[in-house]
């Protein structure tokens, strides 16, 4: 049970006066709730950090104020200027003056009786907000803050600037935010008194109440002590998660897979070419890992086309032989149906049988794929999210290979440990992910790496090109196609939107079919499965030669012969994406492009961006770049995929405290593994607080 000191901080927003079910919404939006798709409760308005302040200590007098700048004047009010009856388009004027010059207090549909009310005539008053100059004139249209010189001292100088969305002002949610700091508990310290005098960490409360009330610019800052503070606080909680993970997923007792290692010779044999180093090298940690009692739990990063899908097959292999079935997870059904169309044939010439389960699969199909996964003579199963359901019953799950593990939290991995007897776990990812993101999404699990790509993959030369030169690249890539060569053309929406003026996907694929014929395919995340299969495997027969298509190929999509790929407005994208999207060409012998297109001119990070796309493929060095450039990045307003959801932690400033964090979880589990001492209850309530209850039940499961 959450212990009942923390429920006025999950009580939903809308106990909050003046919050009702559709500004509740609107909070959702802006608070990290909408990470897991929640209602917004107080607790997260605490942790809804202000993303800088508007500084109200600037006093330069009407005549010595800058244009655009946000000032704060005493002013004695001179007269008031209603616009003419009728005619509400003029507006409400109130004239003041200081001992500098006069300024206009402008105002907008303007009610009378309130502004006289506010400003009278021959009061002296204190007013805040951005000052304009026409014409030589000054003027300051809707002041943030008006108050007679008796109230001055309510004046917020520094005044916290919160994340907004449409129809939802600053001042509610600096209001719902102070009533959330009113109804924090006094909590107990779970933090190390070490760590603390070690980072000169203030208390939680403190650290809440420093950066909802600042007194200086300095105190909001990611790199202030109590912006860290929190920082801290969360990345333990991730870290006291993941170690209790581990230890559930450990302690589910494993057993040693080991065989003759026919079938997996068998496969080798079948294979067109011979493993790199690193693929040996992942391999025999796998074998090493798969052979104890223990179970496994082993991450295989490795760049696209680094070939991770065969490394994979041979773990299956290596369980078949010591008599285990395996399930290959993916986070598409596209993926997972090409997955299927590697591996079958593949596991053929082994005699093994493999079979695919997606939702798409039905009624006597589907029956008889769950029918040979209960009596084992399905030896491999690849598919979706389907394989975890209830209905699916294994003869026996040795081993759980999970594709693309960023799509996969906390919970399917536990979904996916509770089938079988405790299967071995290998996860795969080809988002190369820094050595501090590893620690934060996977500090559970050891890691493999594949650093080489397979033998005969040729460089893909990379080229940035403004926009102005469009006609120019689409004549290119219709003389590529006469060559009999195909290409991919990634635009970063599906349709027009009115705030975001770029091309869709589908405006894009009707002037490129005008301009090129009917080879033009579309792709894009709103089509049905079904549709998508189509339109990838139209690609991959040759029906259609330019595929257009939002990032929904970013992720694993095997066509090699395609060589070219155009990335509209590149500078949107994070380079771990942009990486990720390059890597769907240069996988052949064929001499491949990628073609950057972007739209003048172009920001510092955007350009730095576009050099070191142009510079390297190395996917690990890229990564670290990315992570430099705009920590865990946003991309159109959705966190990129390949990066944890932190709601106060920001990667690019706190990486340090990490491995402090991960210490200090492996530490205090190892001398409370159920938290029961009075810190191990109190890391409980930091478990609750931010949202890593599901940890607290793996306690309560034992």
């Amino acid at each position: 049970m959450r212990p009942s000191l923390l429920d006025p901080l999950f009580a939903p927003v809308t106990t909050i006066d003046g919050v009702g079910d559709r500004t509740a919404k609107l909070f959702a939006n802006i608070v990290t709730a909408d990470v897991t798709g929640r209602d917004a409760r107080i607790g997260d308005l605490l942790l809804t950090l202000p993303t800088g302040v508007v500084d109200r200590r600037n006093r330069p007098g009407v005549a010595h104020s800058a244009q655009g700048a946000i000032v704060t004047l005493e002013l004695r009010v001179d007269r008031h200027q209603p616009p003419p009856r009728g005619n509400r388009s003029v507006p409400y004027r109130v004239f003041a003056h200081d001992n500098t010059g006069e300024v206009a207090l402008t105002f907008f549909r303007g009610h009378r009786e309130w502004l006289e009310k506010q400003l009278p005539v021959g009061e002296t008053v204190i007013v805040s907000g951005k000052m304009d100059w026409f014409n030589g004139r000054p003027s300051m249209v809707h002041p943030d803050h008006m108050s007679a010189l008796a109230d001055a001292a309510h004046l917020p100088l520094v005044e916290p600037v919160y994340p907004l969305t449409a129809g939802l002002s600053a001042k509610l949610v600096r209001r719902a935010v102070d009533r959330a700091l009113e109804l924090l508990p006094p909590l107990p310290e779970w933090q190390d008194p070490s760590v603390i005098s070690r980072f000169g960490f203030p208390a939680f409360s403190d650290a809440l109440a420093s950066l909802h009330h600042p007194a200086d610019p300095l105190d909001v800052s990611p790199e202030g002590a109590a912006w860290r503070r929190l920082a801290y606080d969360e990345l333990l909680a991730g870290q006291v998660s993941l170690a209790l993970v581990r230890a559930r997923t450990r302690r589910g007792v494993g057993r040693a897979l080991v065989g003759d290692g026919a079938l997996e010779q068998a496969i080798r044999k079948a294979l067109p070419y011979s493993l790199t180093g690193s693929q040996e090298t992942a391999l025999s940690e796998i074998a090493a890992d798969m052979a104890k009692p223990e179970r496994m739990l082993r991450l295989l990063q490795g760049d696209v086309g680094s070939g991770k899908t065969v490394v994979a097959l041979l773990a299956m292999a290596r369980a078949a032989e010591a008599g285990g079935q395996s399930a290959l997870m993916a986070p598409t059904e596209v993926l997972a149906r090409q997955h299927f169309a590697t591996i079958r044939p593949l596991a053929e010439k082994a005699g093994l049988k493999a079979v695919i389960l997606t939702g798409r699969e039905k009624g006597r199909e589907r029956a008889e794929i769950l029918a040979a996964l209960a009596d084992g003579s399905a030896t491999i199963v690849i598919g979706t999210h389907a394989l975890f359901q209830d209905a699916v019953d294994y003869r026996d799950l040795a081993l759980a290979v999970v594709d693309e593990q960023h799509r996969f939290g906390v919970h399917q991995r536990l979904a996916i440990t509770a089938k079988g007897d405790a299967p071995d776990m290998l996860v795969m990812t080809a988002t190369p992910i820094p050595r501090t993101l590893v620690l934060t999404a996977f500090g559970d699990m050891d890691v493999s790496k594949l650093i080489e790509k397979p033998a005969g993959r040729r460089p893909i030369a990379t080229v940035a090109l403004p926009f102005e030169r469009l006609d120019d690249l689409v004549e290119r890539i219709r003389n590529a196609l006469h060559e009999g060569q195909k290409a991919y053309w990634i635009c970063p929406l599906v349709e027009e939107s009115d705030d975001i003026k770029l091309t869709s996907v589908e405006q894009r694929s009707e002037s490129l079919a005008q301009a090129l014929g009917p080879v033009v395919g579309l792709i894009h995340g709103r089509m049905k499965g079904s549709e998508k299969d189509a339109a990838m495997r139209a690609f991959k027969d040759g029906e259609t030669r330019v595929l257009v298509a939002t990032t929904v190929v970013e992720v694993g999509v095997d066509v090699p012969d395609a060589t070219i790929i155009v990335i509209e407005h590149a500078e949107r994208f994070g380079l771990a994406q942009l990486h990720q999207l390059r890597g769907r060409v240069g996988r052949s012998d064929k001499p491949s492009s990628c073609v950057l297109l972007f739209k003048a001119p172009l920001g510092e990070t955007a350009t730095r961006r576009l050099q070191v796309m142009r510079e390297t493929e190395d996917g690990f060095r890229i990564s670290e770049e990315d992570l430099k450039l705009r920590g865990e990045g946003e991309l159109l307003g959705t966190r990129q995929s390949g990066t944890p959801g932190f709601q106060v932690a920001r990667i690019e400033f706190h990486a340090d405290m990490l491995e402090t964090a991960r210490d200090d979880a492996r530490l205090l589990l190892t001398r409370d593994p159920d938290l029961s001492t009075p810190r191990g209850e109190a890391v409980r309530i930091l478990l609750y607080l931010f949202g890593r209850d599901e940890a607290v039940r793996l306690l309560r499961a034992g």
